[in-house]
């Protein structure tokens, strides 16, 4: 009896464990962008979608997430991802996130669009690499995918 309460007990960690909607960790170099399929190497502008089953899909930029809407039922997505462009590497909220357009600062796809955590940031880059700053709406709006 107490090896089935033990197998029961387990069995249970699992399953509410299995189907935990986090991000995953992006194996720079490694990993493929699931909208281009070229390799995620650059830590600034990376992105990634986390269904609300759990299951991750990984970006080399923004611009490949905000064309794979399109594809997608976006009402299954619970996690919105973006690189945050001052901290290589660090997730953040796409939809409470601030962009930046901007021809001085290149990214993978070529759109020059970089996200930062708040809108003081990404009005910081703008006095100095010059561009035009978004909210997440605008920006769909502004690449016509809402």
């Amino acid at each position: 009896m107490k090896l089935i309460t033990t197998l029961s007990l387990i069995s249970l960690f699992f399953i509410f464990t299995a189907c935990e909607v986090q991000p995953q960790k992006i194996e720079y170099g490694k990993d493929a962008c699931h909208f281009c399929r070229m390799n995620i190497v650059d830590q600034q502008h990376a992105a990634q979608l986390v269904t609300k089953k759990g299951k991750a899909f990984k970006f080399d930029a923004t611009e490949c997430l905000i064309d794979h809407l399109s594809e997608i039922d976006i009402t299954q997505i619970e996690l919105f991802l973006v690189t945050d462009y001052n901290n290589p590497g660090n997730l953040i909220d796409a939809k409470t996130s601030s962009y930046i357009i901007s021809e001085n600062i290149p990214s993978p796809m070529g759109a020059f669009l970089s996200a930062v955590l708040t809108k003081a940031e990404a009005e910081t880059l703008q006095k100095s690499k010059t561009g035009t700053v978004y909210n997440w709406e605008e920006l769909l709006l502004h690449l016509n995918k809402k």
